[in-house]
């Protein structure tokens, strides 16, 4: 209890620290979130819990029922005595929503339903004890709302079930979909098409090439499938949403093909850095220490994704699994260039090495592709995480669909590039074909294993110094 209300008082007393959390849960859009939710709050400390965020058109409707209420003190002796009126719901616009949290942690005396920034729905002192409440607002003013719910009684928690229900009305007909997000419906089933007709041809390709086939072709099939997947659950998932407010299952589906989409995206991506199957057949040991690191940080990037998205307000450190998201995303990000960089620098000193200009030439090939591929890689992933999260905060609520757009553009640009340069044909400057460049496989495979080599004796080295000492 006593950690607890520690815990609180700090953050009341951290108006920057608030801010930073408020920001970081927001900027997390959560992606099969319904629009008609049930949830349960337990003892809840929380100052302020935010429910939901929407974009409203002119005719839009907020409907939110409480019922299950019940209070506990954080303290034997609390220093203030119980006030349901300094607790409730209320709507505040969300450019305005950083000013009411910063408001609050900077004077602990002012409640948020007090805000000149907010409009209240109801405070609990209109309720009572096992009763149920609901309230029905109707936006009048188009924007983008933030449902909060505000305790301004830190010496006590809250518990209670509520229900909330947000949409639009589209000639008479409602829609829950938020108004930057009704042409994802049919904008995902679109792209959804388009990459069947890229696995059609791919595969048309590799059952055309099979002498010239690599396994890592199939591994590049595999991830046009799943990520085709995904986009068709996706698409049913925004579908079903916007007619019934739940969608229906798909969300699980969505999370399952997201899961496998990630993971071989970032393995993909490793392979032919490292160049496994045709730069040469096998891995090195540190090539296989990445692939081992990559595949159980998606593993929990997506145990982390799936909680934040099921919890919603309920979970109670929001923030911190939003942090944990963004570390291991980048951690992956990271390590899926080192096998780049090491193909790259083998391929330099092979190209140096004498042997005849045509092998020096190949190698050199290789080398210029290699360094489009890094360039590339780094560029995707910095677009994707960073560029398209900025041209959604400058874009604003309502081109929510164009983020989304851009994001799959890119993806699809990328996938393109990588598909085009890395297929199964003959005289690729990259895939080597034959017995024609055995020796460069060879000179090669010398150079990484003469790398592994020389970090593990220079490993030995320091572990005999340490000896000595």
């Amino acid at each position: 209890m006593g950690s607890s209300t520690a815990s609180l008082a700090k953050f009341h007393k951290s108006p920057n620290l608030t801010l930073f959390c408020t920001f970081l849960f927001i900027s997390s859009i959560p992606f099969s979130a319904c629009e008609i939710k049930d949830v349960r709050i337990a003892d809840d400390p929380r100052f302020m819990i935010l429910f939901e965020r929407f974009g409203f058109r002119s005719d839009g409707r907020v409907i939110v029922y409480v019922e299950n209420i019940s209070y506990k003190s954080n303290r034997p002796y609390p220093s203030s005595p119980l006030d349901p009126s300094r607790m409730g719901f209320f709507l505040v616009r969300d450019r305005l929503f950083p000013h009411v949290v910063n408001n609050q942690g900077h004077m602990d005396h002012l409640c948020a339903l007090s805000s000149e920034y907010v409009k209240p729905m109801f405070r609990f002192s209109d309720l009572t004890i096992g009763s149920t409440y609901n309230s029905t607002v109707v936006i009048s003013n188009p924007d983008e709302y933030n449902l909060v719910f505000a305790n301004c009684l830190p010496d006590y928690k809250v518990s209670m079930t509520v229900h909330t229900e947000m949409y639009n009305l589209h000639y008479g007909d409602k829609n829950f979909l938020p108004a930057g997000q009704t042409q994802l419906p049919r904008m995902y089933f679109l792209i959804f098409l388009t990459y069947c007709g890229f696995l059609a041809v791919w595969v048309f390709i590799c059952v055309h090439r099979k002498p010239v086939l690599d396994k890592i072709h199939w591994w590049m099939s595999a991830l046009l499938l799943f990520k085709a997947l995904k986009l068709l659950c996706a698409s049913e998932d925004r579908a079903y949403i916007a007619k019934t407010g739940t969608p229906h299952g798909w969300d699980i589906a969505f999370y399952v093909f997201a899961f496998f989409k990630g993971t071989l995206l970032f393995t993909v991506i490793a392979l032919i850095g490292t160049g496994w199957s045709v730069l040469r057949p096998f891995l090195q040991d540190r090539e296989k220490k990445v692939l081992m690191t990559i595949i159980p940080l998606q593993v929990l990037e997506n145990m982390a994704y799936v909680a934040v998205e099921e919890a919603g307000p309920a979970i109670r450190n929001p923030a911190w699994w939003n942090f944990v998201f963004l570390v291991i995303d980048l951690m992956c990000c990271f390590a899926v260039i080192f096998p780049v960089l090491w193909s790259i620098r083998a391929l330099r000193e092979s190209a140096g090495r004498p042997g005849g200009d045509t092998k020096a030439y190949r190698s050199l090939e290789k080398l210029t592709l290699f360094r489009k591929f890094y360039m590339v890689v780094v560029g995707y992933l910095y677009f994707t995480r960073v560029v398209a999260l900025a041209l959604g905060a400058l874009l604003g609520y309502r081109f929510e669909w164009l983020v989304a757009l851009t994001a799959e553009g890119a993806s699809l640009g990328f996938y393109g590039f990588v598909f085009w340069n890395f297929q199964p044909v003959d005289k690729n400057p990259y895939l080597m074909i034959g017995g024609e460049s055995d020796d460069n496989i060879i000179e090669i495979s010398r150079i990484y294993t003469l790398d592994d080599e020389d970090d593990s004796d220079y490993e030995d080295e320091e572990d005999h110094d340490e000896e000595e000492e």
